[in-house]
């Protein structure tokens, strides 16, 4: 499958890495829907990723042959003993919470059969990111629940991946972590990004992404400039 004439939503299309998968489907000829709680574009969808009603909605509407999951919060970057447990958490109640609601909603659709479902999460988990709170072990949540999906979506037809990006320059999440660890470390932001290794950018995620479409799919998958490898 191509995304040729292929419905694509991409729930966080707004901007990030989400915006630059919105772009990447629509420059291959998809049919693409951008899901966001706030958006300009006319063919977009406004709402809560985290409403289980809205995603259903969604969904039945719009019958995506590819579903890519990018929504999540901007986390509070701060030492541990600076963050209270709101400020910890909230990645757990975004992130996870998204990644639950329309994994689950995709199922019960259910999508139709050779559909495939990539969800976000994050190199942090790997590697760590001890100023952003409970981001990394929220992530590392959501490609675990994303494999039980696949597990189960097996017998449905549909294929279910994680794409775990490294700190990506140009996204409101990774200018934000940036800025935390620049800091923390004595340098500017841009000293700090020019000793990044393989940065990439939104473009070059979305374009990775969507080339993933009619593939047999790894169970996740890391990302960087060099483009996508199977986590295991």
């Amino acid at each position: 499958m191509t995304v040729t004439g292929k419905s694509v939503v991409v729930v966080g299309g707004g901007r990030g890495l989400g915006r630059g998968v919105v772009l990447a489907a629509r420059e291959a000829g998809a049919r693409v829907t951008a899901v966001a709680r706030e958006l300009d574009e006319a063919d977009g969808v406004q709402g809560d990723a985290t409403d289980e009603g809205f995603a259903e909605k969604v969904l039945a509407e719009r019958r995506p042959d590819l579903l890519v999951i990018t929504a999540g919060a901007v986390p509070e970057m701060r030492p541990l003993a600076g963050h209270t447990w709101e400020t910890f958490s909230a990645n757990w109640h975004a992130d996870v919470r998204i990644a639950f609601t329309w994994l689950r909603a995709a199922m019960r659709q259910p999508l139709a059969p050779g559909s495939l479902v990539v969800v976000f999460g994050s190199a942090a988990e790997l590697r760590g990111s001890p100023l952003s709170g409970g981001y990394a072990g929220a992530k590392a949540t959501v490609r675990m629940i994303t494999g039980y999906a696949a597990a189960e979506a097996k017998d449905l037809g549909i294929a279910m991946t994680t794409v775990l990006p490294v700190i990506t320059p140009g996204t409101r999440i990774g200018d934000t972590a940036i800025r935390a660890y620049a800091e923390s470390s004595g340098l500017t932001s841009e000293r700090f990004t020019a000793n990044l290794p393989n940065a990439p950018t939104a473009a070059s995620i979305g374009r990775s992404v969507v080339g993933l479409a009619g593939a047999a799919v790894a169970s996740a998958y890391t990302a960087d400039r060099s483009g996508l490898r199977p986590l295991d």
